[in-house]
């Protein structure tokens, strides 16, 4: 279980990265109405993402900044919205995976607390993975809209990645984190309690006899 679990702390990390690089970058997609080589060759070939439209060619990268937020689209609204709170909400998510590793240990707390901490940061990390997902989709599908023929961009593959293996690591730190230790205790309890009451009631049968 432990070995799942940190396989499960690794592939999260790894995903969080991707988020925060396709976050940062800008070649979503690029726009063409030809083959890309002609394109850049032509400089027409256009890269757009979610903070600047650039131009590309073999000499020339020249971007321009999409500063006016009032008049953007809402698909681009949106996704930097989703984004920029998935690329945050990744450090918690991962801090608290972390810290409820079996190698790890704050003091002399409870194992339902380190139990509680691990599903915690699983929900977290799931709730990046949906949110990379939502932008990733919903970005080139506004683009296409818009601008008709294009084609993905290292940045929108670097999302659906980082996006595939937070969902993948929060689903294993989530289940793998096993069942609380409180409700083991618990079920041991009322199991002693039951083996006493029926040794008891045993003992009194044997009385009367």
């Amino acid at each position: 279980m432990s070995c799942l679990q940190l396989t499960g702390f690794m592939i999260s990390c790894f995903g969080w990265i991707g988020i925060i690089v396709a976050t940062a970058t800008n070649e979503w997609v690029l726009t063409c109405k030809y083959g890309v080589s002609t394109c850049k060759k032509m400089d027409e070939l256009g890269a757009r993402g979610l903070w600047a439209d650039c131009v590309i060619s073999t000499a020339l990268y020249h971007c321009k900044s999409l500063n006016q937020i009032l008049t953007l689209p809402a698909y681009i609204q949106t996704s930097r919205a989703l984004m920029i709170t998935a690329s945050i909400l990744g450090l918690p998510a991962i801090l608290l995976v972390m810290m409820s590793l079996p190698c790890i240990n704050l003091g002399n707390e409870p194992q339902s607390i380190k139990h509680k901490r691990s599903v915690l940061g699983g929900v977290l990390v799931l709730l990046v993975a949906f949110g990379g997902i939502i932008s990733t989709v919903w970005f080139p599908i506004g683009v296409h809209r818009d601008s008709g023929l294009m084609t993905f961009g290292y940045s929108l593959y670097t999302g659906w990645v980082g996006s595939a293996l937070c969902l993948f690591g929060g689903s294993m730190v989530s289940c793998c984190s096993g069942d609380s230790p409180q409700y083991d205790e618990d079920r041991y309890y009322y199991a002693k309690q039951g083996e006493d009451t029926t040794a008891s009631t045993n003992h009194a049968k044997s009385a009367q006899v």
